[in-house]
């Protein structure tokens, strides 16, 4: 189990605004990792209503589940590796979570017996530096949905925003209020 601070900055893209920073940044497609969410939640929402989301990331043949919390300075990420057995036998409704993320959850008053799986989200997923940040473009399939994203994970929140305002003005891209992923799954089912 580990956990981290997550410093983000979203912007959903146009098709044509992920294929034009896939060129100027010289990517391709074919170097993206897949990677596969499973997301999970109580039919009253509680984690939505705490700001907090649970999910096991499928990614290289690895099984992480992973709990996100409100934090001033982003999102307080816990994670712990799991099986792909236990990833299996939560989404058939036997859900065994990891002790710091059954404590977390209990701490946020969470009733982790009404946890239910709720489906999956595939994004692939291409990722480089760039000023001291990581530069990631998402392509994501879900439901009948499918969306393009701009994230930058920055070490510290006043050199991400200013990197990520200037690429969004360095590649003429519109600022767009962005939901994250979680979110946006929900929403379309």
């Amino acid at each position: 189990m580990h956990e981290e601070l997550e410093i983000e900055f979203k912007n959903m893209l146009t098709k044509k605004e992920y294929d034009s920073l896939m060129d100027a940044f010289q990517l391709d497609e074919q170097m993206a990792v897949k990677q596969v969410n499973h997301y999970f939640e109580t039919d009253g929402f509680q984690l939505k209503d705490q700001g907090a989301a649970l999910r096991i990331r499928e990614k290289k043949q690895k099984c992480v589940f992973t709990l996100k919390e409100p934090h001033e300075d982003g999102l307080l990420e816990t994670h712990a590796t799991v099986s792909k057995a236990v990833l299996q036998n939560c989404q058939n409704g036997h859900i065994h979570l990891p002790e710091a993320i059954k404590q977390k959850l209990l701490n946020l008053h969470i009733p982790i017996e009404q946890l239910k799986y709720r489906g999956e989200l595939v994004t692939f997923r291409l990722e480089m530096e760039w000023y001291n940040c990581l530069l990631v473009l998402d392509h994501s399939l879900y439901g009948q949905t499918e969306d393009f994203e701009l994230e930058l994970e920055a070490p510290e929140h006043v050199h991400g925003k200013k990197v990520f305002h200037q690429l969004l003005t360095n590649y003429n891209i519109s600022k767009r209020p962005t939901k994250n992923k979680i979110q946006r799954f929900f929403e379309e089912i």
